[in-house]
């Protein structure tokens, strides 16, 4: 079975089992349309008993778990769904932790790094491109004009950057 990630637990929320999730998601309503979740590297299936939001994070309840103390050690793990429950995305629209560690590369096959990070900006993505030779980080618009290609099964993505962008 494969999974995608749709968030992370950072704290415990009040003593009763709740968790407070970052979202690794466009759309953070859709933790209130799952019913069954996996935690961890390992993976441990739980139900959602509650769901609500609060100042942009949803707060989880899960059946399986009514005390802080059981909900604990799960704390900064990450939440996975089934692939069959994810989102689909429109043509050429990626899940970020796709793109992360995808090298980089220029139109003459020069590599210029890895996507390291991906800053979601309101009018664009921008790729975080880390480049360990040289020491550096560049910024590179998420626009047709600058990504060429991205190619997320090979972990593949090439750019034709502008005079300055890269340096």
């Amino acid at each position: 079975m494969n999974y995608t990630i749709v968030g992370k637990i950072i704290n415990t929320h009040g003593i009763k089992g709740e968790v407070k999730i970052y979202p690794m998601t466009d759309d953070i309503e859709r933790f209130s349309d799952l019913d069954k979740v996996y935690i961890g590297d390992l993976k441990k299936e739980v139900n959602l008993k509650t769901v609500r939001y609060h100042k942009g994070f949803p707060i989880i309840g899960f059946k399986e778990f009514d005390d802080i103390n059981q909900i604990l050690p799960f704390r900064d793990q990450l939440i996975y769904v089934d692939d069959e429950d994810r989102i689909i995305l429109p043509e050429d629209h990626y899940f970020i932790y796709d793109l992360i560690d995808c090298e980089v590369f220029d139109m003459d096959h020069n590599k210029i790094g890895y996507i390291n990070d991906v800053l979601q900006n309101v009018s664009n993505d921008v790729y975080v491109v880390k480049d360990e030779i040289n020491h550096k980080e560049y910024l590179i618009p998420a626009v047709k004009q600058f990504v060429k290609l991205v190619d997320v099964e090979n972990k593949r993505v090439v750019i034709d950057p502008i005079e300055g962008m890269i340096e």
